[in-house]
């Protein structure tokens, strides 16, 4: 056991100390919060006026285009040849034209400008004059505005999970999206850091270093202990990339929180609402719709700790079972290149396992959900999937054992290809020298 320490130490702290380590452990969240904080500060940003001329020979749209912050609209009484002459001079930035046969002819309305006009203000007019005709053809129906908007009905239906503890609110939105984010970080950490024991193999066999290591440490103890101590140095990543994302999210929030209000006195209610923790029907104005408490109350809706702690035993299992395979790939060949041909066969089932996420989000308790998620090689990543949605503990229980198995036999699979193959050189591997490796006494 003093030797798979030692070996557990030397592989955590020789790349824990590298700049590429640090580098990215500080810009990963970086990157993430400069993304969306930038995405979030486009949007809030200003947006140039538009000013739209109107020439309207119907009469029926006069008053029905009204502007906002981003678009002016000025109305002409000329004829068109006069408009587009005058447009070309002006500084307007589109001139509509709308005949008097419109309601007859919808297509027949144009749209001049110097340049092309943008989707959002080409739909935008489509839009008013689509509804002013509805509403004329309707009124020529006997049916008004008023009962056409009473028919209108939104339906926004709320999840209640009926369990033994009783009713819970929940969230099928927030459960997609939290499973998705589980499964895909398992997906890309089994590849990095898989890929890096198997490289930290390969390297020392091409360098003959593990000749002199062989000497005073058993092969199967220097392969775990190559194991362990990179999935230390995962884990160690991931928790400071979570530290890091959280206080430079909160911090970012705050800036932003601070930009909607001053430009929006509805967010700056419904933020004081909700740091009063009051309800949105006791504050002025509290009928406004907030995306931000609404990510924030669905969040809260799923189980967290359950969530996160199975996270970290499906990362861990995993990748134990996965790094095992990729050892034992690095300890038969002699480099890189020749690895390829072994990789195939490992990397296929995290790759279905991927491709099958995408089903399983649509059906987390079919069959297909079901037998994926007890798999041990397909289990780390679909099982993280379906734990926001409710699953059974006895599912759970059943999936973590076999993934237990799994890691134990894998393990002893690659130990057996291990012991032989880190002192064999000059020799290209085959799957049946492999399997006679796996035998050999």
């Amino acid at each position: 056991m003093r030797n798979i320490f030692l070996v557990i130490r030397r592989e955590y702290l020789v790349r824990v100390k590298k700049k590429s380590f640090l580098i990215m452990t500080l810009l990963g969240p970086l990157l993430f919060v400069a993304f969306y904080a930038t995405v979030f500060w486009v949007a809030l940003g200003s947006v140039d006026t538009k000013t739209v001329q109107v020439l309207d020979e119907s009469g029926l749209f006069r008053n029905e285009f009204k502007d906002s912050e981003t678009l002016k609209f000025a109305y002409l009484d000329s004829s068109i040849d006069s408009a587009k002459a005058k447009f070309k001079s002006s500084e307007a930035n589109a001139l509509v034209y709308i005949p008097k046969n419109v309601i007859k002819e919808p297509k027949s309305v144009r749209i001049y400008a110097a340049k092309n006009v943008s989707m959002d203000l080409k739909s935008e007019i489509e839009k008013v004059i689509e509804k002013e005709i509805e509403d004329i053809k309707l009124g020529e129906a006997g049916i008004t505005h008023k009962i056409l908007e009473d028919s209108r009905v939104n339906v926004n239906s709320e999840t209640i999970s009926l369990s033994e503890e009783g009713e819970k609110t929940s969230s099928s939105g927030a459960a997609t999206v939290i499973g998705g984010i589980c499964a895909f970080l398992i997906y890309m950490s089994v590849f990095i850091y898989g890929t890096q024991v198997m490289r930290g193999i390969t390297e020392e066999k091409t360098s003959r270093i593990v000749e002199v290591i062989i000497s005073s440490v058993k092969p199967f103890h220097l392969m775990l202990g190559k194991i362990i101590g990179v999935a230390l140095v995962g884990l160690t990543q991931f928790v400071l990339w979570i530290l890091l994302t959280t206080a430079l999210t909160s911090a970012t929030s705050v800036v932003l929180n601070n930009k909607m209000s001053e430009q929006s006195p509805e967010v700056a209610l419904e933020m004081q609402k909700m740091q009063n923790g009051m309800p949105a029907s006791n504050m002025p104005g509290g009928n406004v719709e907030n995306p931000v408490a609404e990510v924030l109350g669905a969040v809260s809706s799923l189980n967290l700790p359950l969530i996160l702690g199975c996270f970290l035993f499906y990362y861990l299992g995993g990748y134990l079972l996965y790094s095992a395979l990729f050892g034992a790939v690095g300890a038969a060949v002699d480099n890189d290149a020749d690895t390829q041909q072994f990789m195939l066969p490992i990397t296929l089932p995290i790759i279905f396992s991927f491709v099958f996420a995408q089903f399983v989000l649509r059906d987390p308790d079919g069959t297909l959900a079901f037998w994926t998620s007890i798999i041990p090689f397909t289990s780390p990543i679909i099982m993280m999937v379906r734990i926001p949605f409710g699953v059974p503990a006895w599912e759970i229980a059943l999936s973590m054992f076999l993934l237990v198995l799994g890691f134990m036999g894998t393990t002893w699979l690659a130990a057996r290809i291990y012991r032989v193959g880190i002192l064999m050189y000059g020799k290209k591997v085959s799957y049946k020298e492999l399997a006679k490796w796996i035998f050999y006494k």
